[in-house]
């Protein structure tokens, strides 16, 4: 298990997240950050016979005024990561490099997350 509580570190425009376990139980955990910023973290795994799934997702909670009707409202956002992994033929290393493939494909400039909200593709 990870350890109670993970401490990210800050990296603008996020603040330095301390994520500590709410939920946990054989198949993955969910955390929340300690310092009330409305972050939380859910990881899920799955073990199949011929696939092992991997997913993370991180969630965020705010509180929004409704440009419509003034009102301030909860909204929340998330972002996930799924690894699907079969049952031979990749290494963990190998995994762990198509995973920072993907992170890699996301960060470079031609690409951006800032893009793919966009709907580029």
């Amino acid at each position: 298990m990870l350890p109670d509580p993970v401490t990210i570190a800050a990296a603008a425009p996020t603040p330095a997240l301390v994520l500590a376990v709410i939920k946990s139980d054989g198949y993955g955990s969910e955390r929340v950050d300690t310092g009330g910023n409305g972050y939380s973290l859910i990881i899920n795994h799955q073990k199949g016979k011929a696939v092992s799934k991997h997913y993370v997702q991180l969630v965020q909670t705010v509180n929004a005024v409704d440009p419509y009707t003034g009102l301030t409202k909860k909204q929340t956002a998330s972002c996930s990561l799924t690894i699907t992994r079969p049952s031979f033929g990749f290494t963990d290393a190998a995994i762990v490099a198509l995973a920072k493939a993907l992170t890699d494909i996301r960060d470079d400039s031609e690409v951006t997350t800032a893009k793919l909200i966009q709907f580029q593709s």
